[in-house]
C-alpha cells in the first residue's frame, strides 16, 4: 500500500503525518500556536510563518522516527499549497519540494479545502462519491457536491463571514479569549437558547448562500444591552452616536437592559447559526441531485451541536450522515496525506515549480458571489 508524508501549514497549526493507503495514520504530530496568538485575539500571519519555520522540520523528524520509516519508504510528499496565509503555505510547500527533490519522490500540491473535503473518506472506507459536503471552518463556509477527486460543484458559499469566523468573533465579544469557537460551544451548553432574540440571515431565502455578519453584529448589540458597556468599553450613548444602534428596535433592546447571561447569548447565537445551516443545507439537498450521504468537514464540524442537527437532517432526508473523527476536523496533516494518496492513485503529481496559492477555490468554474469576492 502507498505511504504518503503529509505537511500542513496553511494557518496556525504546524503539522506532519504519515498515512498509508490502508487508511492507517502511521504517525502524526500537530504543534499548536494558540499561546503565541492569544495575546492578539487572533492569528498574526508573521508570527505564524516564523513558528512554521521553527517547528516543521522537527515534527517531520518525529513522525518518521515514530513510524520507523525513512524517506526511501515513502511514495510521495504531499503538502498544502493553498489557500491560506501565504507565508505559512510557502514554508510547508518549500519544505515538501526540498524533501521530494532530495528523495526523488513525487510532489503532490494539495488544496487545503480538498484535504477537508476528502478527510471523511480517510475514516470511512464505505463513503462513495458523490456526496453533499458542508465545509465549515474559520475561513470557509460552503456546500459542495463532491463528485470525485478534483471534481467539486459548489452550490453555496458565504457572502460575508464564514461560520467559524462568526463563532470566534462572537466569542471575542463575550470575552472568551482565543481560540473562541470551542469556548463558546461550552458556554452555550449552560445557557437558554431562547433567551435572546437573534436574526437568522437569509433563512428561507431563494438565494442559496450563507450570511453570518449580521448575526455576529446582533451578538454585539445583545452584549451591549446586557451590561453598561460592550466588551470594548464603549457606552450605550457612544454606540448610538456612532450609528451602531440606529434601529429603534436595537435602541429598545439597550434600554431594556435585558437580564440574560453571557451563556444565554452564546446559546442563542449557536442555535441561530444552526438554524441557518440547516435551512441552507436543506435547500442544497433539493438541488444537489442523487448523493450517497450528507457529509460535514472542517473545524466547525467538531461542534457537537452542529453535528447533531445535521445528523437529524440526514435522517429525515433518508441519507447517511458522515463526519470525520474530531481530531480530523481541525487543520491536520493526515487529511493532506490522504488527499495525496487519493491523487497518487490517479497518477497525479505536481512539478517542483508549483506556485503557492493564497486563494484557491475548489470549484474554479463557480459563478462569483456578491460580497464574497475571491474568497468564494
Amino acid at each position: 500500500m502507498e505511504i504518503v508524508l503529509g505537511i500542513e501549514s496553511s494557518c496556525d497549526e504546524t503539522a506532519a503525518a504519515l498515512v498509508s493507503g490502508e487508511r492507517l495514520i502511521l504517525a502524526q504530530r500537530i504543534a499548536s500556536q494558540d499561546e503565541a496568538h492569544r495575546p492578539y485575539g487572533g492569528v498574526v500571519p508573521e508570527i505564524a510563518a516564523r513558528a512554521h519555520v521553527e517547528r516543521l522540520t522537527p515534527l517531520i523528524e518525529e513522525v518518521m522516527a515514530e513510524a520507523g520509516l525513512t524517506l526511501a519508504d515513502v511514495d510521495a510528499i504531499a503538502a498544502t499549497a493553498g489557500p491560506g496565509l501565504i507565508g505559512g503555505v510557502m514554508v510547508g510547500l518549500v519544505t515538501a519540494k526540498a524533501l521530494a527533490m532530495a528523495a526523488e519522490k513525487p510532489l503532490i500540491a494539495i488544496n487545503h479545502l480538498e484535504g477537508h473535503a476528502l478527510s471523511p473518506r480517510l475514516a470511512d472506507a464505505s463513503l462513495d462519491y458523490p456526496y453533499l459536503l458542508l465545509l465549515v471552518s474559520g475561513g470557509h463556509c460552503q456546500l459542495l457536491v463532491v463528485e470525485g477527486v478534483g471534481h467539486y460543484r459548489r452550490l453555496a458559499t458565504t457572502i460575508d463571514d464564514a461560520l467559524g469566523e462568526a463563532f470566534d468573533k462572537s466569542a471575542k465579544i463575550l470575552g472568551l479569549g482565543y481560540p473562541g469557537g470551542p469556548a463558546l460551544e461550552i458556554l452555550a451548553g449552560e445557557g437558554d437558547a431562547s433567551a435572546v432574540r437573534l436574526p437568522r440571515p437569509l433563512l428561507g431565502s431563494a438565494e442559496p448562500h450563507f450570511s453570518f455578519a449580521g448575526l455576529k453584529s446582533a451578538v454585539m448589540r445583545a452584549k451591549a444591552a446586557q451590561s453598561p458597556s460592550t466588551s470594548s468599553g464603549r457606552s450605550f450613548d457612544k454606540l448610538r452616536m456612532s450609528g451602531t444602534l440606529t434601529n429603534p428596535a436595537h435602541a429598545e433592546l439597550v434600554e431594556a437592559h435585558a437580564p440574560y447571561t453571557d451563556a444565554d447569548i452564546a446559546a442563542s447565537f449557536q442555535q441561530a447559526a444552526i438554524d441557518c445551516v440547516i435551512d441552507r443545507t436543506t435547500r442544497a439537498l433539493a438541488s444537489a441531485g442523487q448523493v450517497t450521504a450528507l457529509v460535514v468537514a472542517g473545524g466547525v464540524a467538531a461542534n457537537l451541536a452542529v453535528r447533531s442537527a445535521l445528523e437529524e437532517l440526514a435522517t429525515q432526508s433518508g441519507l447517511r450522515f458522515v463526519a470525520p473523527p474530531l481530531p480530523l476536523c481541525t487543520d491536520n496533516a493526515a487529511m493532506i496525506a490522504w488527499a495525496g494518496i487519493e491523487r497518487l492513485r490517479l497518477g497525479q503529481s505536481d512539478p517542483l515549480d508549483f506556485a503557492p496559492r493564497p486563494r484557491w477555490p475548489l470549484d474554479e468554474a463557480a459563478e462569483p458571489v456578491r460580497g464574497a469576492g475571491v474568497k468564494a
